[in-house]
């Protein structure tokens, strides 16, 4: 974990890039009990407007705060995150998937040992993402 006096606005969490298959959407339906076809049925998926299988939000989201948590160290230094979703993550039915590549800066150092880390999630030139946040206690 770096410590708070390591850290200045500016630093920059190594970015991380997540892949997704469908094989992971399926496993996430499992985890999480959430089975809505539109994570798993191509057919069902486009019937009602969307361009393919779309990967659960709160997979996206927990990908992203993993950066967190791993550059932390802790996942208990998390003290809040929030995201905005600005765009669906598609998940083609091939071998390759898709990429969802995440980066972090620390935005702001707050009282208390705290940082402010802004969040970007992208997938191609798509910003998946928006307004995601995270405050973190430093040692």
């Amino acid at each position: 974990m770096p410590g708070y006096d390591e850290v200045e606005v500016g630093t920059e969490l190594p970015a991380r890039t997540f892949p997704l298959q469908r094989v992971d959407l399926v496993r996430y339906c499992g985890a999480s009990g959430d089975f809505n076809v539109i994570h798993w049925n191509e057919r069902v998926a486009t019937a009602v407007g969307l361009p393919d299988v779309i990967a659960h939000g709160m997979l996206t989201m927990a990908e992203a705060g993993r950066l967190v948590t791993d550059w932390a160290g802790d996942p208990g230094a998390v003290l809040s995150y929030r995201v905005r979703f600005s765009r669906p993550v598609v998940v083609p039915d091939d071998d390759a998937g898709v990429e969802l590549v995440v980066a972090g800066i620390v935005e702001d150092k707050l009282e208390g040992g705290q940082v402010v880390i802004g969040l970007t999630a992208t997938v191609g030139d798509s910003k998946v993402l928006g307004g995601a946040r995270a405050v973190v206690r430093l040692a």
